[in-house]
């Protein structure tokens, strides 16, 4: 589509957590996931919510190990489907487990909060749980870059740590906003900075808990 590629380049300055906050860890990320957050009930609700459709143009971003990105690729094919991340160690799992399927999807190495992709090249943008890696400056550059690359009419769809919704999730949070940057997400903070951003029709869809805390799905339109 004529957007450079930067599969080598990483801006080494940018504040930059990784897979479970530690490249040492990464190969336990997968693991984590499956066995411990109901890592496919969430990823598949969340593909169900962004109702794609037939050619669409469909941007995982932060993809991580690529497991939503090839889960979006089996459900939807007829779909071009994108993954973005800033971790060379999880593009290469990525890859691999795109190969291994058989897949051709796009593989790009970048920041969320400066996406080397033009203006309007995509009608979805999904994202799980790696919003929380950034701080408040790089969750509003992030919003800020993905209305630009959505097409009007365009959807958010993200899945990440959230308010919580009962005394045990309250519980929960008080340990997980000491981790990472999701203090913004306990505190239910994602929508507004979705609206500073231009983003309409935001919303809360669902929420669950995990053995981490509580996780909520959220929906945002890209207004013309």
């Amino acid at each position: 589509m004529g957007w450079k590629n930067t599969t080598n380049i990483i801006d080494k300055t940018a504040p930059y957590i990784p897979a479970l906050r530690f490249h040492w860890l990464t190969p336990l990320y997968d693991p984590v996931l499956k066995w411990g957050m109901q890592e496919e009930r969430f990823k598949r609700q969340l593909i169900a919510q962004a109702a794609i459709t037939l050619h669409m143009q469909v941007l995982d971003l932060g993809c991580g190990t690529g497991t939503l990105t090839v889960l979006l690729k089996q459900l939807h094919p007829q779909s071009v489907v994108h993954g973005l991340d800033g971790d060379p160690a999880v593009l290469a799992i990525a890859r691999r487990k795109a190969h291994q399927h058989g897949m051709n999807i796009a593989w790009t190495q970048g920041f969320s909060f400066a996406l080397p992709y033009p203006h309007a090249a995509f009608d979805r943008v999904v994202a799980s749980l790696m919003l929380h890696h950034l701080n408040r400056e790089q969750k509003r550059r992030t919003f800020g870059e993905v209305r630009r690359v959505l097409r009007a009419g365009g959807e958010l769809h993200i899945v990440d740590f959230g308010p919580p919704h009962t005394s045990m999730t309250r519980w929960m949070s008080q340990i997980m906003r000491r981790l990472e940057e999701t203090a913004d997400h306990l505190d239910g903070l994602l929508p507004a900075l979705m609206a500073e951003s231009g983003f309409g029709e935001i919303r809360e869809t669902s929420h669950l808990t995990t053995i981490v805390g509580p996780l909520s799905l959220y929906r945002a339109v890209r207004a013309s």
